[in-house]
């Protein structure tokens, strides 16, 4: 069953935990994440990027998400993620995505607000949600404390928008970590659960350490993106073993992503959400 995130998200606003977003790029991607939430009986929230659009494109990624989430056992948000095209992300809206995000977070403020608020004011009227981003999430952290979102601004943006959720950047980064895991500012997750009025969003979940995103669900952040993590768990069970043929690989690999999609659910506490 296809569901909107307004309400589990904001069941995880409230009860002081947090939903995993899980990235797919392929049939078995989407079917390793769908048996994870089945097997914990909760909701999913399933994620295409526009960034894997060459690898998967938005047509596909609608047919796979709309087949398995119509029939899956649990409620699936279908979401767009990390759309940086506004007509795209209208395109998804209008087309079978539950939610959306238009990420216009390397523009200034001002343009932000305008990109944001047209993408919303359309996907409203549609009925769909919408996420956006403030405060760049990058590729590498740093202890520099201008790299996180500042809460007036946060306030600002969801207020002139009407955004439904809103990724903020807290310390976190896209992809694999060079040394370590990264400082999280739980400060400002709980400065900004405190004065943002909508659910918050964590990208770049994946490396970022259990510990770390445990304490962020519990400090406010309601949504936590992973992907990188899902795709390294194929890939190793690819190079660390050898398989008689190519569908005990899949097998193989399958087992893997859903696997760690179930540990996600664990670290995040959303065994908290009741239907």
């Amino acid at each position: 069953m296809l569901i909107s995130a307004n309400e589990i998200l904001n069941s995880a606003k409230k009860g002081g935990y947090a939903f995993p977003h899980f990235n797919y790029w392929d049939e078995l991607s989407i079917r390793a994440e769908l048996a994870a939430a089945e097997n914990k009986k909760l909701p999913i929230i399933l994620a295409w990027a526009e960034k894997h659009e060459s690898r998967l494109d938005i047509n596909e990624a609608l047919s796979l998400g709309k087949f398995y989430g119509e029939r899956a056992h649990v409620p699936v948000v279908l979401h767009l993620d990390h759309g940086t095209d506004p007509e795209l992300v209208k395109w998804g809206a209008a087309h079978g995505f539950t939610s959306v995000m238009i990420d216009a977070s390397n523009e200034e403020f001002s343009k932000n607000v305008q990109i944001t608020k047209d993408v919303v004011d359309y996907c409203h009227s549609l009925g769909v949600v919408v996420e956006a981003e403030i405060g760049h999430v990058g590729t590498n952290a740093s202890d520099d404390n201008t790299i996180y979102t500042e809460v007036a601004a946060a306030t600002k943006f969801v207020s002139e928008t009407n955004v439904d959720s809103l990724a903020v950047s807290i310390g976190t980064s896209h992809g694999v970590y060079q040394q370590g895991t990264p400082k999280l500012n739980f400060a400002r997750i709980k400065e900004l659960r405190d004065a943002v009025a909508v659910p918050l969003v964590c990208h770049g979940g994946s490396s970022s350490g259990d510990a770390n995103l445990k304490k962020a669900a519990a400090s406010g952040i309601t949504k936590i993106n992973i992907f990188t993590d899902l795709a390294n768990a194929a890939l190793n069970v690819a190079k660390e073993n050898d398989y008689p043929s190519l569908f005990d690989l899949l097998a193989a690999q399958e087992k893997a992503v859903c696997s760690l999609a179930e540990h996600y659910y664990d670290v995040f506490d959303t065994a908290k959400y009741s239907f």
